[in-house]
């Protein structure tokens, strides 16, 4: 994902990606601008971006939006960008669009589920969307898989479904990897990578005591989660999370991305 490497530029994300041994690279930002699809290289220029990445023997396995679909006052926002966002992923065969719950929690998750519900079923309805994966992160009011699945269950149309970040619903929601799967497992299509460690004297030790880490240097079910996505016929994406960007202490990508392909292969 680039949300690891905020100063490389598209060429240099390409030609790192290939040289680290991923598959695909997940565009979450590009240099400065999160939204790429306000970018020339995404608007004006999309067809020489698309003609570029291909030939760089990567593939795009997604593209990280910033979509709250349980936000009532971003219903508007959440439609043009979803406008914006459909277009560049068909055109860089990317199949798969990360979408926040986010909201109000002192509405009650059922609630908001409704408003989700509603929200996501008009972006369903715009064109072409349905030939994308719209993925729901288990992330902020949503973390824990019980609560995911209220959303889930709220949109049963099958171009919706589940992102699993396996370190949030472990880290933060308290479950483990097999009561996460019980709950979102049939609509998972996506999942996020990152290890943390609990060390509140730490320096980079974030409110809750834990501070982020190496792949396999944390202390969280990362292995165990992967053993379950393989068990289960799982056949999509492993992301690399690195939050480099909002986290500018962790390390260099030059560091991390290698590392953690050395982790990665042994598991999968």
């Amino acid at each position: 994902m680039t949300l690891g490497c905020p100063k490389w530029d598209l060429d240099t994300i390409l030609a790192r990606a290939r040289e680290y041994g991923f598959d695909a690279i997940d565009f979450r930002g590009l240099l400065e601008p999160i939204d790429i699809t306000t970018l020339p290289e995404f608007t004006t220029d999309l067809a020489k971006t698309a003609k570029k990445i291909e030939s760089s023997g990567v593939a795009v396995s997604g593209i990280s939006t910033s979509l709250s679909v349980c936000e009532i006052a971003k219903r508007q926002a959440n439609l043009d960008e979803a406008k914006r966002t459909i277009d560049v992923a068909l055109a860089l065969k990317a199949p798969n669009l990360r979408v926040f719950g986010n909201g109000d929690g002192k509405l009650g998750k059922a609630h908001l589920a409704k408003v989700g519900a509603e929200t996501m079923n008009a972006i369903l309805d715009l064109p072409n969307a349905k030939k994308l994966n719209w993925l729901f992160e288990t992330h902020d009011e949503w973390v824990k898989g019980a609560d995911a699945k209220l959303l889930l269950d709220a949109v049963p149309d099958p171009a919706f479904g589940a992102l699993w970040d396996m370190g949030h619903t472990s880290r933060v929601g308290g479950e483990t990897p097999s009561e996460t799967w019980g709950y979102i497992g049939p609509r998972v299509k996506y999942a996020h990578v990152k290890d943390a460690a609990y060390d509140p004297k730490h320096p980079q030790a974030m409110k809750d005591g834990w501070r982020y880490t190496l792949a396999g240097e944390g202390q969280l079910p990362l292995a165990e989660s992967i053993g379950i996505l393989k068990k289960s016929g799982y056949d999509g994406y492993l992301l690399c999370e690195h939050e480099k960007r909002w986290h500018p202490e962790l390390p260099e990508p030059e560091v991390m991305f290698p590392a953690f392909i050395k982790w990665a292969k042994p598991l999968i």
